[in-house]
Order: structure tokens, then C-alpha cells, then sequence
């Protein structure tokens, strides 16, 4: 790994509950594809495959079903964070390295204990062999106990206990900051039911945040300060917009938020670029698509000129930030 990388890819961007396509979803795109075609773009196999590289990414692919885990590879080291069941394909990844080996390390950021956030630990193969080692953050109580918990025989045929490699959960609570070589990471607490934690990591002058699960009720300067200051100057900020405006208010306190919330925040912040993030499980990726057009026009209305980049998250997208 380039130690002079920072790099960002995301591996998990449903919310709640993992979502895989149904016939229907694929159908939809199938029909629409066929749609956009003219008689020039079907005479040849050269003719076809160009046309389809030309489709918009809703249309020839998908944002992805698995739950929330983004992989940031920075100054050598490796990140994650959340362990949904987009860690099951990082780990199958990285069997095709050094942890295929047993000579794998790996840091884990958890935002909480949620299942949609955890669920993907007993199916990440790295756990398994001897020889790698692990450390798996977060600031809830009873980090420990919750991990094993959730693969308790009642719920799961492998114990925690079994894992080969090496696992240390370390608790944040009583610190300020972790310093990962010349990496800087912080946190924030994020109104979320149980609570949930915001991360920010820097290095070398570029800052990436994630912030999945949080929602935003007050927003007034004074409420949204602590956030906003959190945010400020981030080169990539990963954002929970699992529901629209209007249902982010119908669902007040279920702890998610919107993508016009996320773009005024952004805009507060000095934000360069917003991902929005953990996708409303029961949306198509047409609606997703739909969702993302309405806003793009919602920040065009607030700031016409503004320099700000939006985009909808999706499976093995990886931005590099240097």
C-alpha cells in the first residue's frame, strides 16, 4: 500500500437492513436501458458495449444493498469503518493480501452497535486466521460485551471467542483524539437513538468525515455550532440521508436525516464534497437517482455558483483525497 494514499472506497451503503435487487428492480433497468437505445447503438457487439458504458450508473448498474462499511486506506494503514455486511466483500479483498497470510492490521471504527453496523463481523474471513491483528474502536459501554452478544450461540452458530486472529477492542470514552502513525482521528457524539459517533480523520492537510446515523432537529447556528465546527473544510463527508425532508420529519427521532439538511450543513461547513449515505432500504435506485436530481436543483436555489460536489454513494466507489 502507498503510505502517501488516502484513499476512500465504499464497500456497504443501505441503511437499516441490507437490501439486495428483486426481479422487478432488474426488469425496470432493463426496460429503461432499452429505451435509451437507437438502431446505431444495437448493429454490434463494439456498437452495444459502448452504448451501455454510456448509460447512467442507476440504469447499468446499482448503488448496492449491503449495510453501512467504508474502507479508507490512508498513510499505509487500514481503516474501516462500520462493520455491516459490506464487510464481508472488503474481507474477501483482503484475503488477497497480506491477511490472507496472517499478516494483516487493520484498525475498526465503530459509530455504534446497531445491527445494520455490526452484523458483518461473523462473515469477515480475516477474523479467521491466525496471525492478523485487529483493533476494533468505539465509545459505547460494554463495547466488548455487545460484540460477543450478538454471537451468542442463541443468535449465532460461531462464538465470538472463535476468531484465530488476534482482536483488541479499545474504548474511546476518556480520550480526545487516536493518532494512527501521522494520522489524526476524532469524534462526535451524533444525536441518534442509543447515540451514535461521528469520525474525522486528517492527514496531510485533507479531512474526511464520516457521519452515518445522526439526525439534525435543531437548527438553529447555536445548535448546529458543535456539528458545523466538526465538519468544517472536510474534503469528503459521508452523510446519512437515508429519508427525504418531509419524511425526516414525519420520523422525528428515529435518527436519520435528509439530503437538504445534508447540503445546508455542508454549505455552513465549507464542505467540498458530500456523499449521501445510507440509503433508505425500500428506495430503487431510480428513487435514489430521483432523490439526488431534486436536490442538485435545491442547491442550485440556495447557491447558484456554489463549488460544492454531491453525489449518491454506491458499492465500489473509491475516491482518492490527495
Amino acid at each position: 500500500m502507498d503510505k502517501d494514499q488516502f484513499r476512500v472506497t465504499f464497500f456497504g451503503v443501505r441503511g437499516s437492513i441490507p437490501s439486495p435487487m428483486v426481479s422487478s428492480e432488474v426488469e425496470e433497468k432493463i426496460q429503461n436501458a432499452v429505451e435509451l437505445a437507437q438502431p446505431a447503438d444495437l448493429k454490434d457487439e463494439a456498437s452495444r458495449r459502448a452504448f451501455v458504458a454510456r448509460l447512467p450508473h442507476h440504469v447499468k448498474g446499482c448503488f448496492g444493498g449491503n449495510s453501512s462499511c467504508v474502507h479508507v486506506e490512508v498513510n499505509g494503514k487500514d481503516l474501516i469503518f462500520d462493520c455491516g455486511t459490506g464487510l464481508r466483500m472488503l474481507g474477501n479483498l483482503f484475503i488477497q493480501r497480506e491477511f490472507g497470510k496472517g499478516e494483516g492490521e487493520a484498525s475498526m471504527f465503530l459509530s455504534h452497535t446497531h445491527w445494520d453496523h455490526i452484523m458483518g463481523i461473523p462473515f469477515f474471513t480475516p477474523f479467521y486466521m491466525k496471525g492478523n491483528k485487529f483493533k476494533i474502536y468505539g465509545s459505547h459501554p460494554r463495547l466488548e460485551e455487545r460484540l460477543i452478544g450478538q454471537q451468542s450461540f442463541e443468535y449465532f452458530p460461531v462464538a465470538f471467542e472463535s476468531f484465530s486472529a488476534d482482536i483488541e477492542i479499545i474504548s474511546l470514552d476518556s480520550q480526545k483524539d487516536c493518532t494512527l502513525g501521522d494520522v489524526r482521528i476524532t469524534w462526535l457524539e451524533m444525536d441518534h437513538p442509543g447515540s451514535s459517533f461521528a469520525y474525522r480523520v486528517e492527514y496531510q492537510g485533507k479531512t474526511f468525515i464520516y457521519a452515518t446515523d445522526a439526525e439534525y432537529k435543531k437548527l438553529g447556528d447555536e445548535d448546529l455550532k458543535p456539528t458545523i465546527d466538526f465538519f468544517r473544510n472536510a474534503d469528503l463527508l459521508i452523510f446519512d440521508s437515508q429519508y427525504t425532508f418531509i419524511e425526516g420529519v414525519e420520523r422525528e427521532d428515529w435518527g436519520h436525516s435528509s439530503t437538504f439538511i445534508g447540503v445546508d450543513i455542508a454549505l455552513m461547513a465549507d464542505v467540498k464534497k458530500i456523499a449521501f449515505f445510507h440509503h433508505e432500504p425500500s428506495y430503487s435506485d431510480f428513487k435514489l437517482q430521483s432523490v439526488l436530481e431534486q436536490t442538485q436543483k435545491y442547491l442550485k436555489a440556495l447557491s447558484k455558483d456554489s463549488p460544492l460536489e454531491m453525489f449518491l454513494s454506491r458499492e465500489g466507489m473509491s475516491l482518492d483525497l490527495l
